[in-house]
């Protein structure tokens, strides 16, 4: 552990920036809420303490990979990009709004690649693990969120000319109040409100396994993209949340391998290259006709 520690330190000293530790400098706040939301809701069993263990557990474990990730490949991937953009953009608060706004509208199509793509739902699929909804549910995230690529999402704005850690730390500060629309302690925001932003009315029908559920409110901060493409549900029948499918594990690594498990096995059941490589692009309930399966 000391090791891995060092390795870390050494690699922020040489590559690292503030906006990179976003997420990180924003734990302390994530853990007070937490504190909170649990103190305040502790009548209703919305903790259950091997559920939120799990999810503490995915939180840590993912801002760590994360990090070292985004310094050894994603921030030189975005870096040789940079190298070839089309115009130099500079950060002033204008371009700034700007430049969150379109992050939110790559959000918004990440995220649906990410429920409607098996590739990318082999790592989104790990956020959706909980049959609980609260703060901690927010810090489940994947390990292999880099390997699938989500960070490809955000190059356009890159290759338009913002430097990368400005395109990141937008990126951050989405997932950032994102954090706070994991919860049942708030009912409704206000009527304009719910209809311009991202609430956590709107994110708890997103977690729903209900079929009027699924593949709804893809929206980070805003959810005026889903309202605009169609995807968008008001929350009116109670939530079951979770999985259609759960995964019966609290062991870690498994919690992020599973499905990717899943898949690789498909793929060599079939008889074809072909259909072997659709599981890649294909939804994750795709099965060929007559199979009857249903992976989510």
């Amino acid at each position: 552990m000391d090791a891995l520690i060092d390795f870390f330190q050494q690699l922020y000293l040489r590559h690292g920036d503030w906006r990179d530790l976003t997420l990180l400098l924003l734990s302390p706040l994530f853990m007070v809420f937490i504190a909170l939301e649990a103190w305040r809701l502790r009548q209703r069993r919305v903790y259950r303490w091997r559920d939120t263990l799990d999810s503490m557990n995915s939180g840590g474990s993912y801002l760590f990979v994360d990090l070292v990730l985004l310094a050894v490949w994603v921030l030189p991937a975005m870096g040789w990009i940079y190298q070839h953009r089309l115009f130099t953009l500079e950060v002033t608060p204008l371009n700034f709004i700007g430049l969150f706004l379109a992050v939110e509208f790559l959000y918004y199509w990440f995220h649906r690649a990410s429920h409607r793509i098996r590739w990318f739902w082999c790592a989104h699929v790990v956020h959706h693990g909980s049959e609980q909804m609260n703060f901690t549910t927010a810090l489940r995230q994947s390990w292999f969120y880099p390997i699938a690529g989500n960070w490809l999402f955000y190059t356009p704005m890159v290759w338009l000319g913002f430097e990368p850690r400005w395109v990141l730390f937008a990126l951050s500060l989405n997932l950032g109040y994102q954090f706070f629309v994991h919860t049942q302690w708030v009912d409704r925001m206000p009527a304009w409100f719910e209809w311009l932003f991202n609430t956590p009315s709107h994110h708890r029908a997103h977690h729903g396994r209900n079929p009027v559920y699924i593949d709804r409110n893809f929206g980070g901060m805003l959810i005026v993209f889903d309202r605009l493409f169609g995807t968008f549900v008001p929350e009116e029948e109670p939530v079951d949340y979770g999985l259609q499918h759960p995964v019966e594990t609290h062991n870690l690594f498994w919690l992020n391998a599973h499905e990717w498990a899943a898949m690789f096995a498909d793929m060599r059941r079939e008889r074809s290259l072909w259909l072997a490589l659709k599981h890649l692009w294909a939804p994750p309930e795709w099965r060929r006709l007559g199979d009857g399966a249903d992976a989510r």
